[in-house]
């Protein structure tokens, strides 16, 4: 039993922000260029929470293009965010499961995912 305990305790849940193309049958609005994601994955480190992420989203036909990681709860509070409740009940969900948590889905239209790059003219 108390190695079963460690086993669990390994794993922790990881802030990913993932960025998604068009795909056939990805559930997007048919005018949306695209996506993001925020999702709350669990792993024993960041990298397998983002395998799995983007695994399971190409079983759900998404189409993953970039993975941006936040780290752990922890992590992100030592950083200054601010977690509610919400976002504390979807991470433990995330962490009692052993399962990837879809929290958000943005569509994107018409390139507003490069937006934020551009300067007005």
């Amino acid at each position: 039993m108390t190695t079963e305990k460690k086993k669990k305790n390994r794993q922790q849940v990881y802030t990913l922000l993932v960025q998604v193309g068009r795909k056939d049958g990805d559930g997007l609005p048919e005018e949306a260029t695209g996506g993001a994601l925020m999702i709350y994955a669990s792993g024993v480190d960041e990298a397998e929470a983002v395998r799995e992420t983007v695994a399971i989203l190409k079983q759900a036909d998404l189409n993953p293009l970039d993975v941006t990681g936040y780290g752990t709860i922890e992590e992100r509070e030592a950083q200054g965010h601010e977690i509610d409740g919400q976002e504390r009940e979807l991470m433990q969900r995330a962490l009692d499961e052993n399962s990837v948590v879809v929290a958000q889905m943005t569509p994107f239209f018409h390139g507003e995912e490069s937006e934020s790059e551009q300067t007005e003219h």
